[in-house]
Protein backbone atom coordinates (compact mmCIF):
# COMPACT_ATOMS: atom_id res chain seq x y z
CA UNK A 1 0.00 0.00 0.00
CA UNK A 2 1.69 3.10 -0.77
CA UNK A 3 2.47 5.97 1.48
CA UNK A 4 -0.33 8.00 0.04
CA UNK A 5 -2.69 5.66 0.37
CA UNK A 6 -2.17 5.06 4.19
CA UNK A 7 -2.33 9.16 4.72
CA UNK A 8 -5.50 9.24 3.19
CA UNK A 9 -7.08 6.02 5.12
CA UNK A 10 -5.22 7.66 8.65
CA UNK A 11 -7.29 11.18 7.65
CA UNK A 12 -10.47 9.61 6.91
CA UNK A 13 -10.60 7.55 10.34
CA UNK A 14 -9.16 10.85 12.70
CA UNK A 15 -11.98 12.70 10.42
CA UNK A 16 -14.55 9.63 11.56
CA UNK A 17 -13.49 10.01 15.33
CA UNK A 18 -13.46 13.60 15.26
CA UNK A 19 -16.98 13.48 14.34
CA UNK A 20 -18.31 11.24 16.80
CA UNK A 21 -16.51 13.13 19.39
CA UNK A 22 -18.50 15.95 17.96
CA UNK A 23 -21.55 14.12 17.99
CA UNK A 24 -21.26 12.59 21.91
CA UNK A 25 -20.57 16.63 22.72
CA UNK A 26 -23.73 17.47 20.87
CA UNK A 27 -25.67 14.43 22.37
CA UNK A 28 -24.31 15.73 26.09
CA UNK A 29 -25.10 19.76 25.44
CA UNK A 30 -28.55 18.29 24.33
CA UNK A 31 -28.78 16.36 27.01
CA UNK A 32 -27.74 18.96 29.40
CA UNK A 33 -29.95 21.82 28.16
CA UNK A 34 -32.84 19.57 28.38
CA UNK A 35 -32.16 18.21 32.15
CA UNK A 36 -31.76 21.34 33.20
CA UNK A 37 -35.10 22.85 31.40
CA UNK A 38 -37.16 20.41 32.89
CA UNK A 39 -35.29 20.95 36.33
CA UNK A 40 -36.02 24.81 35.73
CA UNK A 41 -39.70 24.58 34.86
CA UNK A 42 -40.93 21.73 37.73
CA UNK A 43 -38.71 23.69 39.97
CA UNK A 44 -40.41 27.27 39.53
CA UNK A 45 -43.36 25.63 39.66
CA UNK A 46 -42.93 24.04 43.12
CA UNK A 47 -41.42 27.81 44.19
CA UNK A 48 -44.65 29.35 42.36
CA UNK A 49 -46.79 26.58 44.59
CA UNK A 50 -44.60 27.60 47.74
CA UNK A 51 -45.68 31.11 47.76
CA UNK A 52 -49.41 30.36 47.19
CA UNK A 53 -48.78 28.28 50.59
CA UNK A 54 -48.53 31.43 52.81
CA UNK A 55 -51.27 32.74 54.46
CA UNK A 56 -52.63 36.16 53.41
CA UNK A 57 -51.57 39.01 55.70
CA UNK A 58 -54.08 40.24 58.54
CA UNK A 59 -54.46 44.03 57.88
CA UNK A 60 -56.90 45.90 60.44
CA UNK A 61 -58.45 48.75 58.84
CA UNK A 62 -56.27 48.69 55.70
CA UNK A 63 -56.23 51.52 53.53
CA UNK A 64 -57.13 51.41 50.14
CA UNK A 65 -55.53 53.38 47.94
CA UNK A 66 -57.10 55.79 44.77
CA UNK A 67 -55.57 57.59 41.94
CA UNK A 68 -56.03 61.04 42.43
CA UNK A 69 -56.35 63.36 38.80
CA UNK A 70 -53.22 63.48 37.76
CA UNK A 71 -53.33 59.59 37.72
CA UNK A 72 -51.05 59.17 41.32
CA UNK A 73 -51.82 56.45 43.75
CA UNK A 74 -52.71 58.17 46.71
CA UNK A 75 -53.52 56.95 50.47
CA UNK A 76 -55.76 58.94 52.94
CA UNK A 77 -55.14 58.64 56.32
CA UNK A 78 -55.35 60.48 59.41
CA UNK A 79 -52.72 58.00 61.68
CA UNK A 80 -49.82 56.61 61.00
CA UNK A 81 -48.72 54.91 57.98
CA UNK A 82 -46.24 51.88 57.67
CA UNK A 83 -43.87 51.57 54.40
CA UNK A 84 -41.82 48.22 54.52
CA UNK A 85 -38.81 48.84 52.22
CA UNK A 86 -36.75 45.37 50.81
CA UNK A 87 -33.90 45.04 48.67
CA UNK A 88 -32.09 42.97 46.53
CA UNK A 89 -34.18 39.79 46.77
CA UNK A 90 -32.07 38.20 43.83
CA UNK A 91 -34.60 35.44 42.66
CA UNK A 92 -33.04 33.15 40.11
CA UNK A 93 -35.61 31.82 38.35
CA UNK A 94 -33.67 28.67 36.89
CA UNK A 95 -32.24 25.17 37.92
CA UNK A 96 -29.49 26.04 39.69
CA UNK A 97 -30.70 28.00 42.53
CA UNK A 98 -34.27 26.68 43.60
CA UNK A 99 -33.52 26.02 46.90
CA UNK A 100 -31.89 29.65 47.58
CA UNK A 101 -35.30 31.21 45.82
CA UNK A 102 -37.39 29.24 48.58
CA UNK A 103 -35.25 30.51 51.01
CA UNK A 104 -36.02 34.30 49.98
CA UNK A 105 -39.63 33.49 49.36
CA UNK A 106 -39.77 32.70 53.05
CA UNK A 107 -38.02 35.18 54.32
CA UNK A 108 -39.99 37.81 52.66
CA UNK A 109 -43.19 35.94 53.12
CA UNK A 110 -41.96 36.01 57.13
CA UNK A 111 -41.11 39.73 57.29
CA UNK A 112 -44.40 41.32 55.92
CA UNK A 113 -46.43 38.85 57.59
CA UNK A 114 -45.32 40.29 60.71
CA UNK A 115 -44.51 44.25 59.74
CA UNK A 116 -48.19 44.14 58.64
CA UNK A 117 -47.35 47.65 56.54
CA UNK A 118 -49.72 49.48 54.64
CA UNK A 119 -47.03 49.74 51.81
CA UNK A 120 -43.97 47.98 49.95
CA UNK A 121 -41.75 48.85 48.53
CA UNK A 122 -38.60 46.74 46.86
CA UNK A 123 -35.94 48.88 45.78
CA UNK A 124 -34.69 46.83 42.80
CA UNK A 125 -33.24 43.63 42.08
CA UNK A 126 -35.60 41.51 42.26
CA UNK A 127 -34.45 39.21 39.49
CA UNK A 128 -31.05 37.65 38.80
CA UNK A 129 -30.82 36.10 35.66
CA UNK A 130 -27.16 35.55 36.07
CA UNK A 131 -26.50 32.18 34.15
CA UNK A 132 -23.56 30.56 36.03
CA UNK A 133 -25.24 31.29 39.48
CA UNK A 134 -29.29 31.09 38.44
CA UNK A 135 -28.71 29.03 35.33
CA UNK A 136 -31.06 30.90 33.03
CA UNK A 137 -31.25 34.10 31.35
CA UNK A 138 -35.17 34.79 32.04
CA UNK A 139 -35.51 37.33 34.00
CA UNK A 140 -39.10 37.40 34.09
CA UNK A 141 -39.37 33.67 35.26
CA UNK A 142 -38.66 34.83 38.67
CA UNK A 143 -40.60 38.18 38.02
CA UNK A 144 -43.48 36.10 38.04
CA UNK A 145 -42.51 34.08 41.07
CA UNK A 146 -42.10 37.13 43.09
CA UNK A 147 -45.62 38.31 41.82
CA UNK A 148 -47.11 34.92 43.35
CA UNK A 149 -45.94 35.96 46.94
CA UNK A 150 -46.94 39.46 47.11
CA UNK A 151 -50.28 38.73 45.30
CA UNK A 152 -51.01 35.95 47.92
CA UNK A 153 -50.04 38.26 50.69
CA UNK A 154 -52.36 40.31 49.49
CA UNK A 155 -50.45 43.60 50.33
CA UNK A 156 -50.02 46.76 48.56
CA UNK A 157 -46.58 46.93 46.87
CA UNK A 158 -44.56 48.28 44.29
CA UNK A 159 -41.16 48.69 42.93
CA UNK A 160 -38.23 49.86 41.47
CA UNK A 161 -35.85 48.42 38.62
CA UNK A 162 -32.34 47.85 39.75
CA UNK A 163 -29.24 46.73 37.92
CA UNK A 164 -29.69 43.02 38.01
CA UNK A 165 -33.55 43.30 36.88
CA UNK A 166 -32.62 43.32 33.45
CA UNK A 167 -28.94 42.89 32.46
CA UNK A 168 -27.78 43.19 29.04
CA UNK A 169 -28.01 39.07 28.40
CA UNK A 170 -31.01 38.72 29.77
CA UNK A 171 -34.43 38.32 27.74
CA UNK A 172 -36.39 41.16 28.26
CA UNK A 173 -35.48 44.83 28.95
CA UNK A 174 -36.61 47.58 30.96
CA UNK A 175 -39.41 48.14 28.53
CA UNK A 176 -40.41 44.77 28.58
CA UNK A 177 -40.66 44.54 32.24
CA UNK A 178 -41.93 47.71 32.50
CA UNK A 179 -44.80 46.40 30.57
CA UNK A 180 -44.76 43.19 32.72
CA UNK A 181 -45.16 44.48 36.02
CA UNK A 182 -48.10 47.78 34.86
CA UNK A 183 -49.84 44.78 33.23
CA UNK A 184 -49.86 42.93 36.55
CA UNK A 185 -51.10 45.83 38.08
CA UNK A 186 -53.69 46.32 35.83
CA UNK A 187 -55.03 43.03 36.81
CA UNK A 188 -54.70 43.22 40.14
CA UNK A 189 -55.80 44.34 43.67
CA UNK A 190 -52.76 45.26 45.09
CA UNK A 191 -49.76 45.61 42.69
CA UNK A 192 -49.49 49.68 42.69
CA UNK A 193 -46.42 49.76 39.71
CA UNK A 194 -46.86 52.33 37.06
CA UNK A 195 -44.14 52.77 33.97
CA UNK A 196 -44.17 56.46 34.84
CA UNK A 197 -43.95 59.27 32.28
CA UNK A 198 -42.40 58.56 28.67
CA UNK A 199 -40.85 61.87 28.51
CA UNK A 200 -38.53 60.85 31.49
CA UNK A 201 -35.37 59.10 31.32
CA UNK A 202 -35.75 55.17 32.88
CA UNK A 203 -38.78 52.90 33.69
CA UNK A 204 -40.84 53.21 37.11
CA UNK A 205 -40.88 56.47 38.22
CA UNK A 206 -43.32 56.81 40.40
CA UNK A 207 -45.12 59.39 42.83
CA UNK A 208 -47.56 57.45 45.66
CA UNK A 209 -49.26 60.14 47.85
CA UNK A 210 -50.66 60.29 51.63
CA UNK A 211 -53.42 62.65 52.13
CA UNK A 212 -55.27 63.47 54.84
CA UNK A 213 -58.95 63.63 55.74
CA UNK A 214 -58.53 67.41 54.58
CA UNK A 215 -57.14 66.37 51.29
CA UNK A 216 -53.87 68.07 51.90
CA UNK A 217 -50.64 65.43 50.89
CA UNK A 218 -48.60 65.11 53.81
CA UNK A 219 -45.90 62.81 52.25
CA UNK A 220 -45.12 61.93 49.00
CA UNK A 221 -43.18 58.68 48.11
CA UNK A 222 -40.86 59.25 45.31
CA UNK A 223 -39.67 56.21 43.02
CA UNK A 224 -37.00 56.72 40.77
CA UNK A 225 -35.12 54.15 37.92
CA UNK A 226 -31.45 54.81 39.27
CA UNK A 227 -30.66 52.98 35.76
CA UNK A 228 -27.63 50.52 35.12
CA UNK A 229 -24.30 50.21 34.17
CA UNK A 230 -22.25 52.79 32.43
CA UNK A 231 -19.41 54.06 30.40
CA UNK A 232 -19.54 50.84 27.74
CA UNK A 233 -19.48 48.68 31.51
CA UNK A 234 -22.30 46.81 29.43
CA UNK A 235 -21.94 43.86 31.95
CA UNK A 236 -21.48 45.49 35.37
CA UNK A 237 -18.06 43.62 35.62
CA UNK A 238 -15.84 47.11 36.04
CA UNK A 239 -19.02 48.47 39.01
CA UNK A 240 -19.03 51.26 36.47
CA UNK A 241 -23.06 52.43 37.79
CA UNK A 242 -24.72 55.17 36.49
CA UNK A 243 -26.30 58.19 37.76
CA UNK A 244 -29.69 60.08 38.32
CA UNK A 245 -30.60 62.26 34.66
CA UNK A 246 -31.03 65.38 34.53
CA UNK A 247 -34.89 65.43 33.33
CA UNK A 248 -35.44 62.90 36.56
CA UNK A 249 -34.65 65.60 38.90
CA UNK A 250 -36.64 68.10 36.49
CA UNK A 251 -39.22 66.16 37.22
CA UNK A 252 -39.04 65.59 40.82
CA UNK A 253 -38.88 69.84 40.84
CA UNK A 254 -42.10 69.60 38.69
CA UNK A 255 -44.12 67.12 40.47
CA UNK A 256 -43.33 68.91 43.82
CA UNK A 257 -44.17 72.22 42.58
CA UNK A 258 -47.38 70.79 41.82
CA UNK A 259 -48.37 68.91 44.73
CA UNK A 260 -47.35 71.88 46.81
CA UNK A 261 -49.48 74.27 44.84
CA UNK A 262 -52.62 71.56 44.74
CA UNK A 263 -51.81 71.77 49.14
CA UNK A 264 -52.17 76.12 48.92
CA UNK A 265 -55.29 75.83 46.93
CA UNK A 266 -56.67 73.26 49.30
CA UNK A 267 -55.47 75.57 52.31
CA UNK A 268 -56.88 78.68 50.92
CA UNK A 269 -53.44 80.49 51.43
CA UNK A 270 -49.68 80.16 49.80
CA UNK A 271 -48.53 79.93 53.40
CA UNK A 272 -48.42 76.15 53.23
CA UNK A 273 -45.28 74.23 54.12
CA UNK A 274 -43.08 72.66 51.65
CA UNK A 275 -44.58 68.83 51.38
CA UNK A 276 -42.68 66.53 53.05
CA UNK A 277 -41.17 63.21 50.64
CA UNK A 278 -38.96 60.07 50.91
CA UNK A 279 -37.47 58.75 47.72
CA UNK A 280 -36.69 55.09 47.15
CA UNK A 281 -34.71 53.91 44.43
CA UNK A 282 -31.79 51.43 43.80
CA UNK A 283 -28.01 52.43 43.69
CA UNK A 284 -27.16 54.90 46.17
CA UNK A 285 -26.33 58.31 45.65
CA UNK A 286 -22.46 59.48 45.44
CA UNK A 287 -23.36 61.37 48.73
CA UNK A 288 -23.73 58.47 50.30
CA UNK A 289 -20.10 57.62 49.36
CA UNK A 290 -19.03 60.95 50.44
CA UNK A 291 -21.05 60.49 54.15
CA UNK A 292 -19.05 57.44 54.17
CA UNK A 293 -15.31 58.23 53.30
CA UNK A 294 -16.11 61.62 55.92
CA UNK A 295 -17.27 59.51 58.42
CA UNK A 296 -14.38 56.99 57.79
CA UNK A 297 -11.88 59.62 57.89
CA UNK A 298 -12.86 60.97 61.38
CA UNK A 299 -12.09 57.65 62.86
CA UNK A 300 -15.66 56.34 62.49
CA UNK A 301 -16.89 58.96 64.61
CA UNK A 302 -19.58 62.31 63.65
CA UNK A 303 -18.44 65.01 61.70
CA UNK A 304 -20.39 68.19 61.35
CA UNK A 305 -21.85 66.64 58.16
CA UNK A 306 -22.07 63.47 58.15
CA UNK A 307 -23.77 61.95 61.77
CA UNK A 308 -24.34 58.00 62.43
CA UNK A 309 -28.26 57.10 62.92
CA UNK A 310 -27.62 53.43 63.00
CA UNK A 311 -25.85 50.42 61.26
CA UNK A 312 -22.74 49.74 59.60
CA UNK A 313 -21.05 49.10 56.19
CA UNK A 314 -19.55 45.22 55.72
CA UNK A 315 -18.62 45.56 51.93
CA UNK A 316 -14.88 45.60 50.75
CA UNK A 317 -12.71 48.13 48.38
CA UNK A 318 -14.67 51.34 48.13
CA UNK A 319 -17.42 50.12 50.70
CA UNK A 320 -20.05 52.55 48.42
CA UNK A 321 -20.39 51.58 44.82
CA UNK A 322 -22.55 54.68 44.00
CA UNK A 323 -22.66 56.12 40.60
CA UNK A 324 -19.28 56.82 38.57
CA UNK A 325 -20.68 60.59 37.83
CA UNK A 326 -22.23 63.39 39.98
CA UNK A 327 -25.74 64.34 39.61
CA UNK A 328 -27.91 66.97 41.10
CA UNK A 329 -30.57 65.33 42.67
CA UNK A 330 -29.50 66.01 46.51
CA UNK A 331 -28.96 69.17 45.75
CA UNK A 332 -32.24 69.63 44.20
CA UNK A 333 -33.55 67.91 47.57
CA UNK A 334 -31.83 70.13 49.72
CA UNK A 335 -32.45 73.48 47.94
CA UNK A 336 -36.70 72.23 48.07
CA UNK A 337 -36.51 71.42 51.37
CA UNK A 338 -38.82 68.69 51.19
CA UNK A 339 -37.40 64.99 50.92
CA UNK A 340 -35.79 64.01 54.16
CA UNK A 341 -35.17 60.45 53.75
CA UNK A 342 -34.09 58.38 51.10
CA UNK A 343 -33.57 54.39 50.96
CA UNK A 344 -31.92 52.44 48.36
CA UNK A 345 -29.85 49.15 47.95
CA UNK A 346 -27.72 47.71 45.90
CA UNK A 347 -24.37 46.77 48.29
CA UNK A 348 -25.98 43.91 50.15
CA UNK A 349 -23.56 44.15 53.14
CA UNK A 350 -24.21 47.76 53.90
CA UNK A 351 -26.90 48.40 56.18
CA UNK A 352 -25.86 51.90 57.84
CA UNK A 353 -27.41 55.14 57.56
CA UNK A 354 -26.35 58.69 58.30
CA UNK A 355 -27.82 61.90 58.51
CA UNK A 356 -25.79 63.71 56.03
CA UNK A 357 -26.06 67.41 55.55
CA UNK A 358 -29.76 67.62 56.76
CA UNK A 359 -30.90 64.08 54.69
CA UNK A 360 -30.80 60.56 55.78
CA UNK A 361 -29.41 58.46 53.57
CA UNK A 362 -29.85 54.77 54.01
CA UNK A 363 -29.41 51.11 52.91
CA UNK A 364 -32.29 49.01 53.88
CA UNK A 365 -31.68 45.24 54.61
CA UNK A 366 -31.03 42.95 51.82
CA UNK A 367 -32.64 39.62 51.37
CA UNK A 368 -30.22 37.86 49.16
CA UNK A 369 -28.96 34.47 49.25
CA UNK A 370 -27.65 34.28 45.73
CA UNK A 371 -25.55 37.36 43.92
CA UNK A 372 -22.44 37.19 46.78
CA UNK A 373 -20.50 34.42 47.33
CA UNK A 374 -21.72 32.62 50.33
CA UNK A 375 -23.96 34.72 51.33
CA UNK A 376 -26.83 32.49 51.96
CA UNK A 377 -24.84 31.28 54.80
CA UNK A 378 -24.14 34.73 56.26
CA UNK A 379 -27.51 36.62 58.44
CA UNK A 380 -25.97 39.96 59.79
CA UNK A 381 -26.70 41.60 56.84
CA UNK A 382 -30.61 39.76 56.19
CA UNK A 383 -33.81 41.85 57.13
CA UNK A 384 -35.92 44.93 56.17
CA UNK A 385 -36.59 48.47 56.94
CA UNK A 386 -39.97 49.45 58.42
CA UNK A 387 -40.84 52.99 57.79
CA UNK A 388 -43.85 54.94 59.98
CA UNK A 389 -44.27 57.91 58.15
CA UNK A 390 -46.48 60.21 60.96
CA UNK A 391 -49.58 62.63 59.74
CA UNK A 392 -47.29 65.47 61.25
CA UNK A 393 -44.91 64.61 57.98
CA UNK A 394 -42.43 63.10 60.32
CA UNK A 395 -41.09 59.33 59.62
CA UNK A 396 -39.14 56.92 61.84
CA UNK A 397 -37.04 53.87 60.37
CA UNK A 398 -34.96 50.95 61.87
CA UNK A 399 -32.95 48.01 60.73
CA UNK A 400 -34.91 45.00 61.35
CA UNK A 401 -32.71 41.79 61.37
CA UNK A 402 -34.68 38.56 59.59
CA UNK A 403 -33.25 36.11 62.30
CA UNK A 404 -35.25 37.54 64.98
CA UNK A 405 -37.99 35.65 66.94
CA UNK A 406 -40.87 38.25 65.73
CA UNK A 407 -40.53 36.93 61.91
CA UNK A 408 -41.76 33.88 62.53
CA UNK A 409 -41.59 31.89 59.31
CA UNK A 410 -44.14 28.81 57.64
CA UNK A 411 -41.23 27.26 56.64
CA UNK A 412 -37.86 26.71 58.84
CA UNK A 413 -35.45 29.03 58.65
CA UNK A 414 -31.67 28.38 57.82
CA UNK A 415 -29.04 27.92 60.15
CA UNK A 416 -26.66 31.27 59.46
CA UNK A 417 -23.44 32.59 60.43
CA UNK A 418 -24.04 36.63 62.20
CA UNK A 419 -20.85 37.80 61.14
CA UNK A 420 -19.00 40.42 62.73
CA UNK A 421 -19.50 44.44 62.44
CA UNK A 422 -16.97 44.96 60.20
CA UNK A 423 -17.63 48.67 61.12
CA UNK A 424 -19.62 48.72 64.74
CA UNK A 425 -22.06 51.71 65.36
CA UNK A 426 -24.45 51.40 68.25
CA UNK A 427 -27.80 53.13 67.19
CA UNK A 428 -28.21 56.67 68.11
Amino acid sequence: MSEEIKKTKTKKKRGKIALRVLCIILCVIVVFVGISTLVTVFGNRANTKKAASFPPVEIQNRIAPEKDADGNWTFTTDDDFKVLQLTDVHIGGGWMCLKKDAMALNAVAAMVTAEKPDLVIITGDVAYPVPFQAGTFNNKSSAKIFVSLMEQLGVYWTLAFGNHDTEAYSYFDREDMGDFYADVAKNSQYCLFQKGPEDVDGVGNQIINIKNSKGLVTQSLYLFDSHSYTDNDYFGIMWKYDNMHENQVEWYKTTLAKTNAQNAEIAGTDDVETVKSLAFFHIPLTEMKDAWDEYAANGYQDTENTKLVYGYAGETGKVVYGGVHEDNLFETMQELGSTQGVFFGHDHKNYISFNYKGICLTYGMSVDYLAYPGIYKLGAQRGCTPITIHPDGTFDYSAENYYQEKYTSLYEKESVTMQGETYAAEEG
